[in-house]
Parts: structure tokens; C-alpha cells; sequence
């Protein structure tokens, strides 16, 4: 069961890790065209703790692999 749960944390911590970047990416976007540094400065926030997050999971699944 610990080896499962591994493997679906990891999962859903890649999926949203991806929706985090993705979501940091449209703010960064929005605020380029609006001019509002800080929803540019929060998109980029996002991003980079959304591809953590992905990394984070990959690194998971990696581990549940390996065991």
C-alpha cells in the first residue's frame, strides 16, 4: 500500500505542479499586458514553485520505481 501511495503522490503532485506553472504563466501574461508588476512577480512565483512541485513528483515516482 506505502509503494501505491508513492506512486499517486507523485502523481498529483506532477499534476499540480503543472497546473501551478501553467496558471503562473497566464498571471505573468496578464500582468505583461496590463502593466501590473505585481501579478507578473505573483505569475513567476507560481511558476517556479509549480515546477518544483513537478519535480517533487517526478522524484516520487523515481523512488516508487526504484523500490
Amino acid at each position: 500500500m506505502a509503494d501505491r501511495d508513492l506512486r499517486t503522490d507523485g502523481t498529483q503532485n506532477s499534476l499540480e505542479g503543472k497546473f501551478d506553472n501553467l496558471k503562473g504563466k497566464l498571471k505573468d501574461a496578464a500582468g505583461g499586458l496590463t502593466g501590473d508588476t505585481g501579478l507578473q512577480a505573483e505569475g513567476k512565483l507560481d511558476q517556479a514553485s509549480g515546477k518544483l512541485q513537478d519535480a517533487f513528483g517526478k522524484g516520487e515516482r523515481k523512488l516508487d520505481d526504484a523500490l
